[in-house]
């Protein structure tokens, strides 16, 4: 006994309060932090938000009683910063800092987006937080050395809301989850609603025709029943919102929404039992299911926006097989490393970048670039991971990993587009932020005015609530962000790729377009454009000749005199002599082929004054033939480049070439200033000047030198055949490689931001209209619920405008 009693002694003397809630818990299991001691990481997080916001009297006046355990239990946020997270989730970006994605949980309309966002980024340590209003995703970066990720969580979680990290696989799983349950909060909201109609029948008829006190009375209990449910249960995202609101010291949509419900509720409880007057639990009823009608809907649309994600990410196969050993097994595309070799057959989807070693076929590229024309694709090709082989069965060999997959990059670039938002939307996201505390000011204006007017406590009242209810914000808060997703889904789905949404509202605003010539104009390979025969011969000399360089001249005349009959011959002693051509043996003869310089070099005279390029041929010592070549415009760039003139926007073509090249192509497609003999740097001058007198300017091209010229253009635009380096300083990628594709994400970002403005002007509109209104009493509450759900669905129907008139 005495045993016991000791034991029973030395663990209570082991115990220590937390620091939050004062619950006792063993020494060996609390959190310590300086002089404090935790239970968990919760408390832990609230009790430093408090301390930042200034709220640490709350202890104070907390004294020795002690909080109720959370009844929430979330996973330990630790476990965030454990070696095996970080290195499935977190990387680290371009200046070294982590970088997360994560999903939160919890958040219901725009103004969660808002709250998120500015309580995250005021942490010390946290250098930006995006979040894609979408699919909820959130973008952090911070410094690891200032603050830890589960700190990060720990907030995320004491203003109310959850977080876990960005899995693609679980995230529609987690989706659906969160539409079931605003579809049952919805279901249950009007049931009741539907019921208390037959109330408010009997109750309306009966005060036309008489009805007794104490009927009246068992009609407003049992509109107090059918209210409570949807008050508690279908309104609690906007209660649990106010709270949490409340407790950071932020009025959002919530606050309104729910002090106007709640209000109304116990004002109408007083009534029913003073039986005093009028209750309004049909009010109560009307808004929070109106609204969350509103929000329901509101998901719905954001959802059908966000499929273009969805759809390229389950378009990619999970497995596939390579050959390993000379036996073929199936490996997870995670699991494949570059340079292994993967079999692929008819019908079956690209999941990684290669290069074909064995077969041929064709190849559905229209996920990628819009186009539906099947493209053909022999040994030695690239093929792109998220294109289909509609009839090819092939070996090829990996290029790239999955992560760094064509697909995966754009699913990522699309993501982050999404997630970084434009000026005009961090204005309206100001805007937003003090509007509802403008707004909580003037329904309280309001009810003092009609009280010391009209002496009618229950008239002023219920006008004091329509003005909060009818005030939401979130048609101001929705202006932007939905505006720009459909933008954003339309363009990538014609091939068009913009790395950030803010890029859209850059090129609205754009003066002038610079355009490289070789290979963004034009086609970027010479074609022959006139043969001239002057000994016969057979071509199969010249075919085996060309086979042996990769000279875009030399290719362009081997593309022209191909022929399924042709044989190549065997040759010796091959050269290949640089700026001249290229020369071989056969039969004891030389073969030569070249510009004029290397035909005098062997013997041949020759002389023109042609202005393309030009390719001749000699066998023996004799001129055979010559090719005159010539790099065409692409057949769509004339078309597009007058659709473009006629946006207002100057078009100028800047080009390292020679005058008379450069007069020739600007002629065809019809480009009237054009500078010529430029070198990479003279290009980033010229855009230099252009910004001195104030012009927005955007640069298209695709090669090395144009590199200075894209990073030196508020937009740069990189064709999708450019070199690797010149999509990756651009702002915008044009996939399919088709001019028209110029034309459209000039046209798209027009359209988008003229719709952004809309919103916003819809929005003012709306509030200037209905507030004033609702103030002078023209307006209850139950109208005032359905105009303010309607003002954000037409905002969204308005951005969807966008995508209607962008129809395939």
């Amino acid at each position: 006994m005495q045993k016991t009693e000791i034991w029973g002694s030395l663990k209570l003397s082991d115990k220590i309060a937390c620091d939050h809630c004062h619950l006792e818990f063993s020494k060996d299991v609390m959190i310590k932090e300086d002089e404090h001691y935790f239970c968990c990481n919760g408390c832990q997080g609230v009790f430093h938000l408090l301390s930042n916001e200034g709220l640490d009297g709350f202890y104070d006046k907390l004294g020795n009683n002690k909080l109720a355990p959370p009844s929430k239990q979330y996973e330990d946020s630790s476990n965030f910063d454990s070696p095996a997270f970080y290195e499935r989730f977190v990387i680290l970006n371009k200046d070294a800092f982590s970088e997360v994605s994560l999903v939160i949980e919890g958040i219901h309309c725009a103004a969660c987006v808002w709250l998120n966002e500015k309580a995250l980024t005021n942490m010390e340590g946290v250098i930006a937080t995006n979040i894609n209003y979408t699919n909820n995703k959130a973008k952090i970066v911070w410094d690891d050395d200032t603050v830890k990720l589960s700190k990060i969580i720990d907030m995320i979680r004491a203003i109310g809301y959850d977080a876990y990290p960005y899995d693609a696989s679980l995230q529609e799983q987690k989706a659906d989850k969160e539409r079931k349950e605003y579809y049952t909060r919805m279901a249950v909201a009007v049931f009741a609603t539907m019921n208390m109609m037959t109330i408010m029948v009997a109750q309306y008829a009966g005060y036309f025709s008489g009805i007794s006190e104490n009927i009246k009375h068992i009609l407003n209990i049992g509109e107090w029943v059918l209210a409570t449910p949807v008050l508690f249960y279908s309104g609690w995202p906007f209660i649990r919102g106010m709270y949490y609101g409340i407790k950071t010291k932020t009025v959002n949509m919530d606050t309104l929404v729910a002090t106007g419900a709640i209000l109304t509720y116990i004002y109408s409880i007083y009534i029913t039992i003073t039986r005093s007057g009028e209750a309004y639990f049909d009010s109560v009823t009307m808004i929070i299911t109106f609204v969350l009608v509103g929000k329901f809907l509101e998901v719905l649309s954001k959802k059908s926006i966000a499929d273009t994600l969805d759809i390229m990410n389950h378009h990619l196969p999970n497995d596939v097989k390579v050959v390993v050993d000379k036996k073929i097994i199936t490996k997870n595309v995670n699991d494949v490393n570059a340079g292994e070799i993967v079999i692929l057959n008819s019908g079956e989807r690209v999941a990684l970048d290669g290069e074909i070693k064995e077969g041929s076929g064709s190849f559905d590229e229209s996920s990628l670039t819009g186009e539906s024309e099947p493209i053909f694709k022999n040994v030695g090709e690239n093929i792109i991971s998220g294109t289909v082989s509609i009839d090819a069965d092939v070996k090829y060999r990996v290029t790239k990993d999955f992560a760094h997959s064509t697909m995966s990059n754009i699913v990522a670039l699309l993501e982050n587009a999404m997630n970084n938002k434009p000026k005009i939307q961090q204005l309206a996201n100001k805007l937003s932020e003090y509007f509802s505390e403008v707004i909580l000011a003037l329904s309280f204006i309001t009810f003092i005015g009609w009280y010391i007017y009209s002496s009618n406590f229950e008239q002023s009242f219920m006008i004091c609530i329509a003005v909060i209810v009818i005030a939401c914000p979130c048609a101001l808060a929705l202006a932007t962000p939905v505006a720009t997703l459909v933008g954003l889904s339309i363009a990538s789905k014609r091939g068009i790729l913009f790395k950030e949404a803010a890029q859209l509202e850059t090129m609205a605003n754009a003066d002038v377009l610079l355009l490289d010539k070789t290979g963004t104009i034009t086609k970027g390979r010479p074609e022959v454009v006139k043969e001239e025969i002057f000994l016969p011969f057979h071509k199969s000399l010249l075919y085996a000749l060309l086979l042996n360089s990769k000279h875009p001249v030399a290719k362009g005349v081997e593309q022209y005199i191909f022929d399924e009959d042709l044989d190549p011959l065997e040759l010796e002693s091959f050269q290949n002599i640089p700026s001249q051509g290229l020369s071989a043996m056969y039969d004891g003869k030389m073969l030569a082929g070249g510009n004029a310089k290397l035909m005098k070099a062997i013997g041949v005279d020759v002389s023109s004054l042609s202005k393309n390029s030009e390719f001749y041929f000699a066998y023996g010592g004799e001129l055979l033939a010559k090719y005159e070549l010539f790099d065409m415009p692409r057949e769509d760039a004339k078309e597009a480049i007058e659709k473009i003139k006629k946006m207002g926007i100057k078009i100028i073509m800047l080009t390292g070439d020679h005058e008379k090249s450069a007069k020739k192509v600007a002629q065809i497609v019809g480009i009237e200033k054009y500078e010529y003999g430029l070198t990479p740097q003279d290009k980033a001058v010229f855009i230099e000047k252009l910004h001195e007198n104030g012009k927005v300017s955007v640069m298209a091209g695709d090669g090395v030198n144009d590199i200075l010229a894209l990073a030196n253009s508020d937009i740069a635009i990189a064709m999708g055949n450019g070199s690797d380096i010149a999509i990756e300083v651009s702002d915008v990628v044009l996939l399919n490689d088709t001019f028209s594709s110029l034309h459209d994400s000039f046209k798209i970002s027009k359209k988008t931001f003229t719709m952004i403005k809309e919103n916003l002007a819809l929005s003012f509109i709306y509030n200037g209209i209905t507030i004033p209104l609702a103030m002078a009493g023209y307006i209850i509450p139950l109208i005032a619920a359905i105009s303010m759900s309607i003002s954000s669905l037409i905002v969204v129907g308005n951005s969807m405008r966008i995508k209607f008139g962008y129809k395939d």
